[in-house]
């Protein structure tokens, strides 16, 4: 008895609806990707924002360093200058006590340029010498040493500098000691004046 042979290629069957399904834990492979970009585009996100903090805090710190730098130079002389002051207030007062006596002094006329030259230097490092007298009074740049009552200027005016005051930049060194004026006592104070309304 002979077996007949099927040529017949064996037939393809389509996959059922449960063989063509993944397990329901595993993702698809389209899906893996979209999440790991998302991933990275956060940590891209907080690196960057890392980033910027990093270069704004190191630009606040250079510019306060820079800032204390270029203070620490422009005031470098002022403990020299502070002492330098009163050198400069004695040289003054000689001036101007000798300056009736010896104003057509050849030796007067020495002093005179030594303290100009004097002052130049002082004055070239950043020092500045303060007017007070004719203005009003102010507690930042003068210290008062008296009151006097006048009628003729108007209060709190600075009527004598009794020591100079100086700055060095805008920076006081040393306060203006200084005589203000105050109201005369025998002044008319004004009252205000008060309405009796009757009903």
């Amino acid at each position: 008895m002979s077996v007949e042979k099927n040529d017949r290629e064996p037939e393809q069957r389509e996959p059922t609806s449960d063989e063509g399904q993944k397990p329901a834990g595993e993702k698809s492979e389209a899906a893996v990707p979209v999440e790991k970009a998302a991933e990275l585009e956060k940590q891209y996100a907080q690196l960057k924002d890392q980033l910027l903090r990093k270069a704004a805090e190191f630009d606040n710190y250079k510019r306060r360093t820079e800032n204390d730098f270029a203070s620490l130079t422009k005031f470098a002389a002022e403990n020299i200058i502070t002492q330098l002051v009163p050198v400069l207030d004695d040289f003054n007062r000689s001036l101007k006590s000798i300056k009736e006596k010896a104003e057509n002094d050849s030796f007067y006329k020495g002093i005179e340029l030594i303290y100009a030259k004097f002052l130049k230097v002082l004055e070239a490092q950043g020092l500045k010498t303060m007017d007070a007298v004719g203005k009003e009074f102010n507690v930042d740049v003068h210290d008062a040493l008296m009151q006097m009552p006048r009628a003729d200027v108007p209060p709190h005016t600075v009527l004598e500098e009794v020591e100079k005051g100086y700055l060095l930049f805008d920076k006081v060194i040393r306060h203006a000691k200084v005589v203000v004026s105050t109201t005369p006592a025998d002044a008319p104070v004004q009252q205000a004046k008060t309405e009796n309304f009757e009903d």
